[in-house]
Parts: C-alpha cells; sequence; structure tokens
C-alpha cells in the first residue's frame, strides 16, 4: 500500500509539471473506485488552474483554487505521465488533460483509490480529525507521549493510528521502532517521556530516508516516471525474519499484529 514516502515521492514528481496548468478536460473510465467518482467531477474541475499541490497524511490535495480535488492511491494506485496517444490499459481509470498536452493517468487495480472534490478541505469527512504530520514540529516527543499515555494498545498499531500521526505505515512502524530500540508489543502506556522522544526521532528519521530514497516498491507502486523506490533494499528489520540482524547479528522475528507482519530484533528492541 503507498504511504506517506510514497505518495509525498508522487507529489515532488508531479508538481514541477503540473503547476500553474490549466486542466482541460477529465476522462473517467471506470468511477467505481473505493467511493464512486462524483458524476460533476469534470464540471467542477474543466478549466480552472492548479495552484499548487500539498499532501494530507496519504492523500494527495490538488488545489484548484475554489475547488480541491482529493486523490487517495489505495492500496495499489499509481498517478503517472502518460506518453502522447499512449492507449489506456485496462486498470486505468482516470486521466487529466492539461493544457499544455500532458496526459496525468490513475491505475488502480484493486480500485481502492479515491478521486473526489470539496470546497472546504479542513472540514471534509477523510480529512478532518487526522493527527499531525510526522514531519512537522507539531510531532513531537510531548504529542507522542500524551497520546501513548491514553492507551493500552501496542506501540506499532498506536503509530499506525492515523488519528495519533499520520503516515506511518508498516513498513516505516517496523523500521522507526528498531530504530528507537523498542519491542513493537510493548503498550503504549508504559513508554517514558525520553523513550517517545526516541521513537519520534526515528519516525522522522526513517520517513525522511524513505522519501530520500523514492520510497518502497514492493508490488504495485512506481513513481509519476514509472521508477521504482528502492528503500526496501534499505530496511534493517522489515522482511528479514530469520536473517542476522544487521546492528547484533541475532535472527530477525516476525509475529503478526492486527493482521499485518511485524518484524524486530529481540536484542535490540528490549
Amino acid at each position: 500500500m503507498p504511504e506517506l514516502p510514497e505518495v509525498e515521492t508522487t507529489r515532488l514528481g508531479l508538481l514541477p509539471r503540473l503547476q500553474g496548468r490549466a486542466l482541460r478536460r477529465i476522462v473517467v473510465r471506470n468511477p467505481r473506485l473505493r467511493w464512486p467518482v462524483p458524476d460533476d467531477l469534470e464540471a467542477r474541475l474543466a478549466g480552472l488552474t492548479l495552484n499548487s499541490l500539498a499532501r494530507r497524511g496519504k492523500y494527495l490535495l490538488f488545489d484548484f483554487g475554489p475547488v480541491t480535488q482529493i486523490v487517495h492511491l489505495g492500496m495499489s494506485g499509481s498517478l503517472r505521465f502518460a506518453a502522447p496517444g499512449e492507449p489506456a490499459a485496462l486498470h486505468d481509470h482516470v486521466d487529466w488533460l492539461f493544457d499544455d498536452g500532458t496526459t496525468l493517468r490513475l491505475r488502480d487495480p484493486r480500485r481502492f483509490g479515491a478521486v473526489l472534490w470539496t470546497d472546504d478541505v479542513a472540514r471534509h469527512p477523510l480529512l478532518a480529525h487526522l493527527g499531525p504530520e510526522p514531519l512537522t514540529p507539531a510531532f513531537d516527543a510531548a504529542t507522542l507521549h500524551a497520546q501513548c499515555q491514553r492507551r493500552s494498545a501496542a506501540i506499532k498499531q498506536v503509530i499506525m493510528d492515523a488519528q495519533v500521526v499520520v503516515g506511518v505505515g508498516n513498513i516505516y512502524a517496523s523500521e522507526s521502532l528498531f530504530h528507537a530500540g523498542i519491542r513493537p508489543t510493548t503498550a503504549a502506556r508504559r513508554l517514558s517521556r525520553p523513550t517517545c522522544a526516541r521513537l519520534a526521532a526515528a519516525i522522522k528519521q526513517v520517513l525522511t530516508a524513505a522519501i530520500a530514497a523514492g520510497g518502497s516498491s514492493l508490488r504495485d507502486y512506481v513513481a509519476s516516471d514509472g521508477e521504482l523506490g528502492y528503500f526496501q533494499l534499505q530496511t534493517r528489520v522489515y522482511d528479514r525474519a530469520g536473517l542476522p540482524c544487521k546492528t547484533c547479528a541475532t535472527p530477525v522475528r516476525r509475529i503478526v499484529q492486527g493482521q499485518r507482519a511485524s518484524f524486530y530484533c529481540p536484542t535490540c528492541q528490549r
């Protein structure tokens, strides 16, 4: 599933080519995504100029002035630039055609993504209750510690909760906990303020490194230029069950938490 680093990599790839361009038309081939593509999407957006492209958690926010388009990549979605005259493939569901001839194309084999619009971003139900962005000052040791004190769930589940902090997906949660020296099964309320400081710093470090690496390409995800992300080549514990820890050589263990695989080193993560 594309997480924050993949979505941010997509945003950074799209912005230089699309900012300041007028949207000429939208072609919707299959509106049956996670939520149906609104019938009036083209009527609301066509003719407007893209002022900026932001990200909130895993949502891309296309600012067209009076209207903001919300795009979510779901489990298998990607946004790519199509070559002139390139025919649409089976899972290419939406095209955006801009005034300079650029075509942006949404490919989503599982159709768990979303293409919506809003005239009030702050109050949209998908965005209104999201937690702080992890790479901003709003997410720090004090914020994380306050959230942990109210929760008895395992810390890995807590940092993957978008109401606590947005964008920390499964890969990045396992990696952040390794760098902070915390076992993923530890009850969140047991974490001290200094431990939360280590974890908050580790989350920022891991996400920053993942963005620099273009995200992680495990199944469907590619960047807007078709290139693969390669953060998965840098992981310390994720998907390394049975292999020696890169720090202490203890075999990495795999467990299942909330139907997701967790990986940790039993020596480094006490």
